[in-house]
């Protein structure tokens, strides 16, 4: 693997208070992919006039973070892809470490994370120790969707992204078809990145209310997909339970709030339902 074979991968959704300070992390020269999902023209023209050499996509549906991504691997002309938000900042030698690491196991990986100062990996039943003892990698479960190098030929395997899926758990819920496809997910513990959490959009509290509409949506979808309708229905009783209680105390105390409990509750009982992730953060 080579410089050349990556593209850097950012999906937009009215981010143009941290997307500059992305950019600006970025080294010189590497192919760059933006996806905007918010459609914003204005962005669009600012961004060209400082960095002409950049893709820039809009789109006139907001697709959500998976499908905006699975444009992306289709966009991108090279064998690799570097996903990252937009509220993340890399960390010298970061990709140079990750071509180095992957090169190291011969490509042999669908997914290779940097660390981030806040645990962005975790394990579903236990670590699984690497066949190749290297000190720079460890397997892993799963990874946080903010940045990982994606080996598209792999991903393209399990069809990328899960198109059901608007936001939330969808980087968890590749990661485990990949493992049930036998591919290795793995953390490079020498690239290290920056991550704000939760400031890739500016949009405030619409984005809020969005978020947890459909963070309920996906939870139950996920544990029904890979497990049973049942044991969603046990990881998500105590939220069913606190939402109902929070929606009408909030809803007595006229606090806003309220709208937010109001839907966590709506987004579950819309997959309780089997019925498709519909709801989108309105722009003004």
């Amino acid at each position: 693997m080579k410089i050349n074979d990556i593209t850097i991968g950012i999906v937009l959704f009215k981010s143009e208070k941290v997307i500059f300070n992305c950019l600006k992390s970025l080294d010189p020269g590497l192919k760059i992919v933006l996806f905007d999902n918010s459609n914003d023209k204005i962005l669009k023209e600012k961004i060209k006039k400082k960095y002409p050499q950049i893709k820039y996509f809009l789109s006139k549906k907001n697709l959500g973070y998976g499908c905006a991504n699975n444009k992306i691997f289709k966009i991108a002309k090279t064998r690799f892809v570097f996903i990252i938000n937009p509220d993340t900042e890399l960390k010298k030698n970061c990709i140079k470490n990750l071509i180095k690491n992957a090169n190291k196991i011969r490509e042999d990986f669908a997914i290779i994370a940097p660390i981030c100062s806040k645990k962005n990996y975790g394990f579903f039943k236990k670590k699984i120790p690497y066949k190749i003892k290297l000190t720079n990698l460890i397997q892993v479960d799963w990874v946080q969707g903010f940045a990982m190098l994606a080996n598209v030929s792999r991903l393209k395997k399990i069809n990328f992204f899960d198109k059901n899926i608007f936001l939330y758990l969808e980087e968890i819920d590749l990661c485990k078809r990949l493992l049930k496809n036998n591919e290795r997910i793995l953390v490079s513990k020498n690239s290290q990145i920056m991550h704000l959490s939760a400031k890739s959009s500016s949009i405030g509290f619409e984005f809020d209310r969005c978020r947890n509409w459909h963070y309920m949506w996906s939870k139950f979808y996920f544990y029904r997909k890979h497990y049973s309708y049942f044991r969603g229905l046990k990881e998500t009783a105590s939220n069913l339970i606190k939402s109902l209680f929070k929606t009408f105390i909030y809803f007595l105390l006229n606090n806003s709030k309220y709208i937010i409990y109001k839907n966590r509750l709506s987004g579950l009982l819309n997959s309780y339902l089997n019925k498709k992730s519909w709801d989108r953060p309105l722009l003004k």
